[in-house]
């Protein structure tokens, strides 16, 4: 069985892209509907504001204005995208499926398209996928999407998680190493515990989604940190030679836990959830695209990535900046 393109000697990411709704939702917004404060939401998850999609907005909408800006920060025409992968837990429907839709809308003609649930862990599952395809000559170079409308499934009055989620969507082009250049996309080193499933869940089409915080994060906090930490040793890349480390943006006490736990001073920590909230898949992307336009991060340098959430899908590995 021959290959599409000749088998790849490693892959890496091109080019990074972002978007978030122009709607800002303070923490003062918030309490004029739930009982809450700004300061009870800053000391419990660390935000201070979030975007929400407007009621017209769809995660597919996202995913293409994350998608383009990826895709056009790359330099590749369109028709140079073989896969396209969306990651999302969020749609308002399964068929038809937000990869096929967005690439027709990014005039990208015919590529492979699919989408991957592994809810907040699906930006990490989504990158594997895509330099799995390149190294074997599936594709050449993919387009990954994570694109998440929460509020399409968040109680506007559960002060357990109307605070936390959020919408955005966030993209990266991945494609081959160039002769002499080194992967640029680690082994992925990621698992699963289905006995804690119910701890996140949405429990039929009329419910909105829940969670048990606090086994969640004892969970996160305790289980996680060695993951990350695998997936350094795996790529060769020390704890102390990470020009950040990129966590999902789950709670930023979780976050800091983890980054202490693994040994990541704070300044390299990602903190996007301040003002962008919990994003599910798009937050880690849509972390990269900002600290990249910020010029946070140098061309080059390894950043640690780390995907965790319902299922319990967990998923890390490091990645060279473009």
């Amino acid at each position: 069985m021959s290959s599409a393109f000749p088998p790849a000697r490693g892959a890496r990411i091109l080019s990074f892209g972002g978007y978030q709704p122009g709607n800002v939702v303070t923490n003062a917004d918030l309490t004029a509907r739930v009982d809450t404060s700004d300061d009870w939401i800053r000391s419990r998850v660390g935000i201070v504001s979030r975007r929400f999609a407007g009621p017209d907005e769809t995660v597919t909408d996202m995913a293409v204005a994350a998608g383009g800006k990826a895709l056009a920060a790359s330099g590749l025409p369109p028709g140079d995208i073989d896969l396209v992968i969306a990651a999302t837990c969020s749609d308002e429907a399964d068929i038809p499926n937000v990869a096929a839709v967005a690439a027709y809308r990014l005039a990208i003609v015919a590529p492979g398209a699919y989408d991957i649930n592994a809810a907040c862990a699906g930006f990490c599952y989504a990158l594997a996928s895509a330099s799995d395809a390149v190294r074997a000559g599936s594709a050449r170079h993919v387009l990954v999407i994570a694109s998440e409308k929460m509020t399409n499934w968040i109680d506007p009055e559960d002060r357990s998680t109307c605070i936390i989620f959020a919408d955005g969507a966030g993209a990266a082009v991945v494609g081959p190493v160039a002769d002499g250049e080194r992967e640029g996309i680690g082994p992925v080193v990621w698992g699963s515990a289905g006995d804690l499933a119910p701890r996140i869940a949405i429990p039929d089409r009329r419910s909105y989604m829940y969670q048990e915080g606090q086994a969640v994060f004892r969970w996160a906090t305790t289980a996680l940190h060695p993951i990350a930490a695998r997936a350094c040793e795996r790529a060769g890349v020390a704890v102390a030679d990470l020009a950040a480390f990129v966590p999902h943006q789950a709670n930023l006490r979780i976050i800091e836990a983890i980054a202490r736990r693994l040994g990541v001073p704070r300044e390299r920590l990602a903190d996007d959830i301040i003002h962008a909230g919990n994003t599910s898949s798009a937050s880690i992307p849509l972390a990269l695209s900002r600290m990249t336009e910020r010029g946070d991060l140098k061309p080059g340098s390894a950043a640690l990535l780390l995907g965790f959430g319902a299922g319990m899908c967990y998923a890390a590995q490091v990645v060279t900046v473009p």
